[in-house]
């Protein structure tokens, strides 16, 4: 049975908007994010003291220089020569990732070249947890542990430590906030089922912790 213009016209609207979506999401190029600024921020005791969780976050986004600091601060590379981090971790396995998911995308943060390296084209800033405001703040962080890198722990030492891990890394997140004047939260309800088929996870990729960061509202 021949389909009427009308029909046939629908259609092919609604295959180009697909189409579209689609090219879009595969377009998203890597971002270079600009030098980190070493020198700025209040001394370590007075972040100490400021430091703090809020709930409550503004939605304006945050400059790209600003998440550079930030990423930097969390995990980022503080000596080039050894490659190693801002952060401890066990073993020195570097078992944590950076998830980044922003109103654009969610992309990973790669330390080694300072970038985010898009990972999926959409918004998946209300799956990375299960509060009101994750879908609104500008930014929301989602460590991942890699348990693949940690080939000589037990299962038992691949929970601690990984945990430990993105704690260290959390905690510079809360005093970058506490120096810069930013709102933020550490957060441990998110769907551990859902979220990872989200995020394009590996079977040995484990979800620890999320955070949110924005300016306060």
């Amino acid at each position: 049975m021949n389909k009427s213009p009308k029909v046939l016209l629908f259609a092919l609207v609604v295959r180009c908007i697909f189409c579209a979506a689609f090219v879009c999401g595969d377009d998203l190029k890597p971002i270079q994010l600009p030098p980190p600024q070493t020198e700025i921020g209040k001394p370590l005791m007075q972040a100490l003291k400021l430091r703090q969780t809020s709930r409550s976050f503004d939605s304006r986004p945050l400059p790209r220089q600003e998440l550079s600091n930030l990423l930097w601060a969390a995990d980022g590379i503080n000596r080039p020569d050894s490659g190693k981090r801002t952060a401890p971790s066990a073993m020195n396995c570097q078992e944590v990732d950076i998830y980044v998911a922003l109103p654009e995308a969610l992309y990973l943060y790669e330390p080694k070249t300072h970038t985010l390296v898009p990972v999926v084209g959409k918004d998946l800033r209300e799956a990375t947890g299960k509060q009101d405001f994750v879908k609104d703040a500008p930014l929301n962080l989602v460590y991942v542990a890699d348990w693949a890198r940690m080939k000589s722990a037990t299962e038992a030492d691949k929970q601690l430590y990984s945990g430990a891990d993105v704690g260290f890394i959390a905690q510079n997140v809360y005093l970058y906030c506490a120096s810069q004047g930013l709102a933020v939260v550490v957060r441990g309800s998110v769907d551990r089922t859902l979220l990872p088929q989200s995020m394009k996870l590996r079977p040995e990729q484990r979800i620890i912790l999320a955070q949110t960061v924005g300016y306060p509202r």
